[in-house]
């Protein structure tokens, strides 16, 4: 998200609002497009009017109160009556290469009729009734890279605003958030008339755009191990950068000790319940407390502090400020975090038996050291059908073991260091030939002999498993805050609080605001 913004700041780009032909009932259409040196994209939105028990967040909910596409470029009227038969149904939508991006959301309905009821009696909202929910719409689902027709990622891949990966997704997500802003104030509008108001650029601010995340996302990032490794790979490079340059480092240790007295101020806004979360973030407030008073004269002194003196939260929260302070770093690292994963998948089969036990060794010793009992493998992912989400099931108590889904790789490698230990094969090939189950797991050790982070070193079927953490990795990749865990299998986020909005972003607010 900051990624994105921050390109979108430096390079001028020019918002504008083509449409808004919203009724009475906040039904209708909307355009906005954001216009870069070389391309245009467009947020085509639609307000729905949803009847209360057909709002849900679950994937298989079929209606919303407002759904989205991402346009290449300026859809004229004929094409947005087009998107208008097809992007209301989202999973039943048919759509083409000109589409980069389906999205839909649902109302909090409490916190969207109180503001509606104030701002249409001409009085602002309360900021802590805001703060408190932290978003007015959030989304249930973001879907790209050529799902539903849409356009590959591989016809956008090679450019500059989209490398990076999940940038037109973060875009969408980002006028999104204008066209709520926009909505809610129609909305009361038509409701107050010429008594109401709108909502005030500074309590507008303090809105993003909520989402709720669940098992559905932890298996990404086994699935995609070499992308994961370029993510954690670029940064961990500009954090070796940043401690060993040498670079600005008065300046910078006085912008990221900043966001900790930011932080400071803001940690309020984590109103988690679940115990799993309470704890986590009472044991950042310390941390934060003692970064406030902590005096060194370098990052790399500083990183070296922490990791005495710092839980794991309040040690990632710092390296986070180092990276928010070093922006021209960050940045250049972050554009190494895209990877064609369709090369590279043809499976070495010149490798000696001997060379693969010493790979499995090096790379999966932590997982040879299991005993993968009973309690090692007590649960099982599938795909739920009739909620057509993954799921975790325990494996001695539901019969989901035939549908086991592939996601368990400590187990599997252990299993094949096994198989290998028995095996007269003469190479890799030929035992492969013999047991073809094992082609998996052998492509994935070769993938990570050359993407070391692109691992979890963790049993993802333990009986002891907490998929909150797996989510919460990506989620922050993304950007996201307030992490509020409503279980230890989902939670609730929100995106780009605090951000300048479509059309208050330039050159000088594009950053610092997270």
């Amino acid at each position: 998200m900051r990624q994105l913004l921050r390109r979108l700041g430096r390079e001028s780009w020019r918002y504008e609002r083509r449409v808004f032909d919203i009724d009475a009932q906040g039904v209708g259409r909307a355009v906005y497009t954001l216009h870069g040196p070389e391309r245009s994209y467009s947020l085509v939105a639609f307000a729905h009017d949803l009847p209360p028990e057909m709002r849900s967040d679950r994937v298989i909910a079929q209606a919303w109160d407002a759904t989205f596409t991402l346009y290449d470029g300026v859809p004229d009227e004929t094409e947005v009556d087009r998107l208008e038969q097809q992007v209301p149904g989202q999973e039943t939508a048919r759509l083409t290469e000109h589409e980069l991006c389906l999205a839909r959301a649902n109302r909090s309905v409490r916190l969207w009729d109180y503001v509606v009821e104030e701002l249409s009696l001409g009085r602002q909202p309360s900021a802590s009734e805001l703060a408190n929910v932290g978003y007015l719409m959030r989304t249930t689902a973001v879907y790209g890279s050529g799902k539903f027709g849409m356009r590959d990622r591989f016809g956008i891949a090679d450019r500059a605003e989209l490398q990076a990966p999940f940038q037109a997704e973060m875009m969408t997500v980002f006028l999104i958030r204008t066209f709520v802003r926009d909505l809610l104030n129609h909305s009361a509008a038509v409701k107050g008339g010429a008594s109401s108001v709108t909502l005030a650029p500074e309590l507008a601010r303090l809105l993003g755009i909520g989402n709720s995340t669940g098992l559905g996302m932890a298996p990404f990032l086994v699935n995609h191990p070499r992308l994961i490794d370029r993510w954690i790979s670029a940064r961990e490079s500009a954090l070796a950068e940043i401690t060993a340059s040498g670079l600005f480092q008065t300046q910078s240790l006085a912008v990221a000790r900043q966001k900790v007295l930011k932080a400071i101020e803001n940690l309020p806004r984590w109103r988690s319940t679940h115990p799993y979360q309470v704890e986590r973030v009472a044991s950042l407030k310390s941390d934060l407390e003692s970064l406030s008073h902590a005096d060194w004269d370098s990052p790399s002194e500083s990183i070296d502090w922490a990791e005495q003196h710092l839980s794991s939260e309040g040690k990632e929260f710092w390296a986070t400020c180092l990276l928010e302070a070093y922006p021209q770093i960050a940045d250049r690292w972050a554009e190494q975090m895209s990877i064609d994963e369709s090369r590279g998948f043809e499976i070495d089969g010149r490798w000696t038996l001997t060379q693969t036990q010493a790979a499995i060794a090096e790379h999966f010793g932590w997982a040879l050291q299991r005993v993968w009992d009973d309690a090692d493998t007590a649960r099982v992912w599938y795909v739920s059908q009739e909620k057509l989400e993954p799921r975790l099931g325990e494996r001695a108590e539901e019969p989901v073991e035939p549908f086991e889904q592939p996601l368990a790789p400590g187990r599997d490698m252990a299993r094949f260091a096994q198989a290998l230990g028995g095996s007269s094969a003469v190479n890799l090939a030929g035992f492969l030939r013999a047991f073809p189950e094992f082609r998996h797991t052998a492509r994935r050790l070769q993938w990570v002999c050359s993407s070391p982070y692109g691992e979890i070193h963790d049993n993802t079927i333990s009986a002891e498993l907490k998929p909150i953490d797996m989510l919460r990795l990506k989620l922050s990749f993304f950007g996201a805050t307030y992490f509020d865990p409503r279980s230890d299998r989902w939670l609730r986020i929100c995106m780009y609080p605090y951000a300048p909005y479509a059309d208050e972003l330039n050159a000088e607010n594009c950053d610092g605001w997270a």
